[in-house]
């Protein structure tokens, strides 16, 4: 059978499910009227930009209703001034040109939209309204019924818009400035123009490049005089400290050959080493700040949520107002804010983020249900059981072990060198002067600040952050996103990696499917897949990814009944689709994640879910295993156990039945033994030992979406890569360390020179430049060198029908709560 792409969205579907619009085929009315709009509305290049740029409408029934409260619009603005406001909203869907010539026409699709900037980094769209006209609801009602649903959590009420800090920019270009300026008004002086005019007005020039001067030495390398003197205060010699002294020396010269009229001084040079000294903090800063590694459960939580009062009115307060005893609907898909019990019939509850289970839960009326799982099915009413900030998740989440207090008392490697460098550079420079003096005031002047010149660490002290930064870009492109440079040296010197199971070995997005039962016909088949494609249930969707494509017309009667399945009916065909209970089946069934089928009163069989290993596990576990000591904690029992057995390399270190705190527990056990530790991990139960490591990376099948505070995140379809970023860690302090090598060669031969007096300081101050050219030119070439050695090809997109391509290991499924 021949299946057709959504000319909106993209997705396949077959001829029977086809919407026909304008000579176009669409997989819904929902795609179909989206078109409609823009068509209406002039903005039909939409598509011509990308072909299907789209996504599906949903269907929002009230979940937007809280944003009629003005007090919870209000703490959400970033401006509100009389009928003017504007907002700014995350919206994970942005990914193309479309999203944006789209989502910056908003004003052609709203009266009232006055304008809509989108910042595509962060995946957000400021918008600007006018009070009058339209409204906060409106206008998030309008963006989801055109496919860009905008995500709005807790960590977005009330909160403090982020500054960016711009010092470190603006100190750059002061320098900058400087450098550019001084060394255009000393080209005659280095050249020896003997013009008259020239001669005249020498004095002047001069003093005008010590002007200039003046805001490079005193404002741009401030924060190198701070460290210094921060680091003589705690008795340790940093690599700040000759850099300072360097710094301070060349002006102080520079000023005093210029008074005395012994020559133009060295202030270029000292523009020049400020200027790269701080291109090299600015490469190494600007990561990705498109990204928060340093979230809570804030960002996961709702904003407001839906109250029952005492006479059942329903009203929309602040989450932050529910307290104990109140009454609280929660309608499907929507994050269950607070602990309670269930009121209401039967519901299922997805806990994948809280435990990393992808399979939902069934709660029946009575059931306590914890914060953080998120509602599947019809609304639900919970009474809650205590406030928000009371909540098993919150409380998790704040408890101090989960905190990162173990601050990384890691040393650099710069840091490791300047112990030694600095006061090696000092006992030079001082002997130098010394035994001079007794000879030539002048010469040992001389040699003096030769020494503190030529030997100014500034290419130590630039290899580290160019090396680092150029690598945390080389790996950012293959999908592993890092917090800082220092989290690249902790993985260089890791030698543990632990493994969370589900949600990170696992994958939600793919299961293995067994049939146990009577075997079906074609027709049989056809009509299950018919009558699953209306559900919306994560398991519905994932049978109808299974099943074989059949031609077969829409059910005569079809119901969906919350929390039990589907009744539908095909030309005499009576079937039931659902749980064990719904489709009667024998009690030993509930033990299993499983669909079940009935037909005409007849129990026939079930489809049996079961996570998925990824695919590119057994691979990467066998290049780990040579360099690292491997293990694996889980929160499941032990009856997944000789399955991983299987996969992991023998001696691999397993625990199961494992809390949050266990976890944490089981991660200090290996650095009291003095290892260096890397915890992948994926949900709040690896929080705190992802918090804990030494190296915490959280995966993501989503990056924008929440992941857990963490050092780095890892997207999803570059597991298999893991192995290749950190061997690229360990080449990148390879290259560092062949870059100090280098610097030390040329720091030991100019200072041969420098001690014996045949190195004038003018010199020095040429040669000083041109070696931090030279030091940088190299890691970077280096650093692009090695990345191409260890570049992994990229795996192929895996199709869920293709069961061929992923790993023939079926986890135990385990029974609900």
């Amino acid at each position: 059978m021949t299946l057709r792409n959504c000319f909106h969205c993209g997705l396949t579907f077959t001829p029977a499910s086809e919407v026909r619009f304008d000579e176009k085929s669409f997989c819904c009315n929902g795609c179909k009227t989206v078109y409609e709009i823009f068509s209406a509305n002039d903005l039909s290049a939409y598509y011509d930009i990308q072909q299907s740029p789209g996504a599906t409408p949903l269907d929002l029934q009230g979940k937007y209703d809280f944003l009629e409260n003005e007090k919870i619009v209000a703490k959400l603005l970033e401006f509100d001034e009389g009928n003017t406001k504007v907002v700014s909203l995350h919206i994970p869907h942005i990914h193309c040109s479309s999203c944006i010539y789209l989502l910056e026409n908003l004003h052609r699709l709203a009266s009232g939209v006055v304008n809509s900037v989108v910042n595509f980094r962060q995946k957000s769209v400021r918008i600007a309204y006018h009070n009058d006209e339209t409204n906060l609801k409106s206008i998030v009602t309008l963006l989801c019924k055109i496919g860009y649903e905008p995500n709005i959590t807790l960590d977005d009420y009330g909160k403090q818009k982020k500054t960016t800090n711009k010092s470190l920019t603006i100190k750059l270009g002061v320098a900058f400035f400087c450098f550019g300026n001084i060394m255009l008004l000393s080209f005659p002086e280095y050249f020896e123009v003997n013009e008259f005019w020239l001669d005249q007005y020498k004095g002047f020039f001069r003093l005008l490049i010590f002007v200039i001067s003046l805001p490079a030495f005193l404002y741009s390398a401030s924060e190198y005089y701070s460290i210094a003197w921060k680091s003589i205060k705690s008795g340790f010699l940093s690599i700040e400290i000759p850099i300072a002294l360097g710094i301070v020396v060349m002006f102080a010269r520079s000023v005093s050959d210029m008074f005395f009229n012994h020559g133009p001084g060295f202030f270029d040079s000292m523009a020049g080493l400020i200027f790269f000294m701080l291109l090299g903090k600015t490469f190494q800063a600007k990561t990705y700040d498109f990204l928060s590694f340093e979230r809570d459960y804030k960002s996961y939580f709702p904003v407001a949520v839906t109250q029952i009062l005492s006479d059942r009115t329903e009203v929309n307060v602040p989450i932050y107002e529910i307290q104990k005893g109140n009454r609280i609907l929660v309608r499907n898909q929507e994050i269950i804010p607070c602990d309670g019990i269930l009121i209401s019939g039967d519901a299922k509850i997805d806990y994948s983020f809280v435990t990393g289970e992808a399979i939902p839960v069934s709660k029946i009326s009575g059931d306590k249900i914890f914060a953080g799982g998120r509602h599947i099915g019809i609304p639900a009413e919970i009474e809650t059981l205590c406030a928000v900030s009371q909540s098993y998740l919150t409380q998790l989440w704040s408890h101090e072990i989960f905190r990162k207090s173990n601050e990384q008392k890691l040393q650099s490697i710069t840091d490791s060198i300047s112990r030694y460098f600095t006061p090696a550079l000092l006992l030079v420079a001082i002997s130098g002067f010394l035994y001079w003096c007794f000879f030539d005031m002048q010469t040992a002047w001389n040699v003096f600040t030769a020494v503190l010149i030529v030997a100014c660490p500034c290419a130590l002290a630039l290899t580290a952050p160019f090396t680092l930064g150029n690598l945390i870009r080389i790996i950012g492109r293959q999908k592993l996103y890092l917090k800082n440079a220092s989290v690249l040296e902790r993985m260089a010197r890791a030698d543990t990696i632990v493994f969370d199971k589900t949600g990170t070995l696992t994958t939600s997005s793919s299961s293995t499917i067994a049939y146990q039962g009577t075997e079906l016909s074609g027709f049989q088949i056809a009509c299950i897949k018919k009558a699953v494609r209306a559900s919306n249930h994560p398991l519905s969707r994932m049978l109808y990814d299974f099943l074989p494509d059949f031609n077969v017309s829409a059910p005569d009667v079809f119901e969906e009944i919350p929390s039990h399945g589907i009744h539908a009916i095909f030309d005499g065909i009576d079937l039931k689709i659902g749980s064990a209970s719904f489709t009667d089946a024998s009690k030993s069934a509930f033990t299993e994640t499983a669909v079940h089928i009935n037909c005409n009163g007849n129990h026939l069989g079930k489809f049996i879910f079961s996570n998925q290993y990824r695919s590119e596990l057994p691979e990467l576990l066998r290049q780990l295993n040579t360099h690292f000591k491997l293990a694996v904690l889980s929160g499941d029992n032990e009856g997944e156990r000789k399955n991983l057995q299987k996969l992991l390399p023998r001696g691999t270190q397993m625990a199961f039945d494992q809390t949050p705190e266990q976890k944490l527990e089981f991660i200090k056990n290996l650095q009291g033994q003095g290892k260096k530790v890397i915890m992948i991990g994926d949900g709040l139960n690896d929080a705190g030992a992802l918090a804990q490591s030494d190296v915490g990376i959280s995966i993501a099948e989503d990056i924008n979406i929440f992941s857990p505070a963490c050092d780095a995140i890892l997207d999803a379809s570059a597991f298999g890569k893991i192995a290749n970023f950190l061997a690229l860690s360990r080449k990148g302090m390879l290259v560092i360390k062949l870059s100090f090598g280098l610097s030390l060669l040329y720091n030991v031969v100019g200072l041969s020179f420098a001690f014996t007096g045949n190195l004038l300081p003018l010199v020095a101050a040429i040669i000083m430049p041109l070696s931090t050219i030279t030091i940088v030119s190299f890691v970077t070439l280096a650093g692009n060198i090695f990345a191409r050695t260890t570049r992994v090809k990229t795996h192929e997109t895996r199709d869920s029908k293709t069961s061929e391509r992923m790993i023939n290991v079926i986890v135990s499924a385990e029974p609900a709560h």
